[in-house]
């Protein structure tokens, strides 16, 4: 099993209240499995329902903040870690670091960079961790169409666009997590 998760959302709620119910059934289900969260430590928004979520549930949530957003972002003081750091920089590869897999639940700018950055230090080989969306309503089914596009355009190989995982259950896509095989094929083939 994957035990600890990375996540990221917006720090916001968005426009359908299926956004928050998503993040909720995310939080409870890595807790009732177990599984820890790694998140960017803030309160407000997705981040901060996926993490009481998992904390109401018994589960444990670290967060990782950069100093500059401690209070932008309104830190999260009630995680079962909160660990604040210097920079963006140092965030993301402290929760690179942390998670045995990353989940992408909508979220704007900040979630995309983050989800893009992870998986392509996986396609370069810096990590062999699964990484996936969260597709409420179809938020990422126009994301994913315009993935397609890329790799049929010659910018990706299809094979790696397989590498993203795809669900709109939280359960099932912690199970896609726990039978990710990491594929063995040629990088820099083209």
């Amino acid at each position: 099993m994957r035990n600890n998760i990375c996540v990221f959302c917006g720090a916001s709620e968005g426009v359908n209240p299926a956004y928050a119910d998503n993040a909720r059934q995310l939080g409870q289900a890595l807790a009732t499995q177990g599984r820890r969260l790694i998140y960017g430590g803030g309160k407000k928004g997705l981040m901060g329902i996926v993490a009481d979520a998992v904390l109401e549930a018994g589960g444990e949530a670290v967060g990782v903040i950069p100093e500059r957003l401690v209070e932008a972002e309104t830190a999260h003081r009630s995680l079962t870690e909160l660990e604040i750091v210097p920079d963006m920089h140092t965030r993301k590869a402290r929760m690179a670091a942390l998670a045995d897999g990353f989940i992408a639940l909508p979220g704007g700018i900040g979630t995309l960079e983050e989800l893009f950055e992870i998986w392509t230090w996986g396609q370069i080989g810096y990590h062999s961790k699964p990484v996936g969306l969260l597709d409420v309503n179809g938020f990422y089914r126009p994301l994913n169409n315009f993935l397609q596009h890329v790799a049929d355009q010659g910018f990706m190989r299809h094979d790696y666009l397989g590498t993203l995982h795809l669900s709109e259950s939280p359960y099932t896509l912690l199970q896609q997590f726990d039978d990710y095989q990491p594929k063995n094929y040629d990088r820099w083939a083209k």
